[in-house]
């Protein structure tokens, strides 16, 4: 079981948990990269948090539609929630949510999102109505998902030990080969070329247009690698759970690790945003990081009990993160934040 999968499972069991988090008991080790970073800026970001209609809610992944729709999904409910014009709605999907760590849009605002307990990937237009794919699997294990520039689907599937992609209601797998590794995170270039994390095996997998896999070995063992996510250049970012680190990786020059200043911060999330900056959730320290030069610099956020878990950014450079307190929040874009 993966180490977020677990933290998962934790939450479900125990309301407590959710206090705690969503990922899994992490053992940290301190990182040995180095990088150039500033704790806390000198003024103080604004922050807008809007609580969950439902005590019991908690918002587990995020993603940003074209149009500005901020949709989340909710774990321990049936419903997937979406924040317009500064109103959260929950919108019925008919089954509960487990573990529910995949959530993309497409170009048409469509929230794409794995459903585990259905054992399928399904779409949700604006409007609420549903559009299910099932799995020929007996039981589905699914970590992220994410939509191509072409519309194609990408999620990582556990249970199979592939990447696959679901294109005009069509399945291709693709499968992983002999080391039988588990795909956590997935992430899709504007070139075409696929992304993932092989956790148990500490690699970042590559999956070319023409189908060819190769795995690249990350330098620090035992990193617990999570979330994946390509920036504009094709420089693939990720995030090394037990290692404390923000890791970079490029085809010509390899891989490069960033220092995460507050330790045992337990990032479970990144996201690329249209200036250029990493940013990325430190559920243990109650903050977001920015990565943007080779300089970390961290935002505390306002409520003691924060556990944010998932992050995504806007066309305006706004960051969004769900908090598995029971909140979705937003860092508002300032001219100071980018410095």
């Amino acid at each position: 079981m993966s180490v977020l999968a677990t933290g998962a499972a934790q939450i479900r069991a125990s309301r407590r948990v959710k206090r705690r988090w969503l990922a899994v008991a992490l053992v940290v080790i301190t990182g040995v990269g180095v990088t150039y970073w500033r704790l806390e800026p000198w003024f103080a970001p604004r922050v807008i948090e809007y609580p969950m209609l439902v005590q019991t809610d908690i918002p587990t992944a995020v993603a940003v539609a074209p149009e500005g729709a901020v949709w989340f999904t909710i774990e321990l409910s049936d419903a997937i929630g979406v924040l317009r014009d500064g109103k959260i709605h929950r919108l019925p999907k008919g089954t509960p949510n487990l573990e529910p760590l995949g959530l993309a849009v497409d170009a048409s605002g469509g929230a794409w999102y794995t459903d585990t307990p259905a054992r399928a990937i399904a779409r949700m237009a604006p409007d609420g109505t549903i559009r299910s794919f099932p799995l020929a699997s007996p039981v589905a294990r699914m970590g992220r998902l994410a939509v191509a520039a072409d519309g194609t689907v990408w999620f990582a599937d556990a249970t199979t030990f592939s990447i696959t992609s679901l294109k005009n209601a069509v399945f291709t797998r693709h499968d992983l080969g002999p080391s039988r590794a588990s795909p956590f995170a997935v992430a899709v270039a504007a070139d075409g070329t696929v992304w993932a994390t092989l956790q148990e095996v500490n690699k970042l997998l590559r999956l070319s247009r023409d189908g060819q896999l190769t795995e690249f070995d990350v330098p620090t063992r035992l990193s617990g690698l999570g979330d994946v996510a390509v920036d504009p250049s094709g420089a693939v970012w990720f995030i090394e759970t037990r290692a404390n680190k923000i890791g970079q990786f490029k085809q010509g020059s390899g891989f490069a690790e960033f220092a995460i200043p507050t330790q045992a911060a337990a990032p479970t999330a990144l996201a690329v945003a249209p200036d250029g900056a990493i940013w990325f959730t430190e559920l243990r320290a109650q903050k977001l990081g920015r990565l943007h030069d080779g300089r970390i610099t961290e935002f505390r956020l306002p409520q003691a009990d924060a556990r944010p878990f998932s992050i995504a950014v806007d066309a305006e450079n706004n960051v969004w993160y769900t908090d598995l307190s029971g909140r979705l929040g937003m860092l508002a874009f300032d001219r100071g934040t980018a410095r």
